[in-house]
């Protein structure tokens, strides 16, 4: 018994009937394109992650920065 009760002879015969209706060459390109998409989403999600780092560092730097001078103001008053 295989996946929810899908042997592994069903899946061979699936995707031999896929292999024959699309052709290895064509079957080829769409595993290229559908790689070259997941590459690109991943890529943007790290970007994004990339950016939300950046900015935590930006505003923890000028919370920082608040902070010392507001100790300046207080220490001259």
């Amino acid at each position: 018994m295989g996946l929810g009760g899908i042997s592994i002879w069903q899946l061979l015969i699936i995707l031999a009937i896929v292999v024959l209706l699309f052709g290895t060459k064509k079957l080829k390109g769409m595993g290229t394109d559908l790689g070259g998409a997941l590459k690109g989403f991943k890529d943007s999600m790290k970007g994004d992650e990339d950016e939300e780092a950046k900015n935590l560092e930006s505003k923890a730097e000028q919370d920082a920065g608040t902070a010392k001078t507001e100790s300046k103001e207080e220490s001259k008053h």
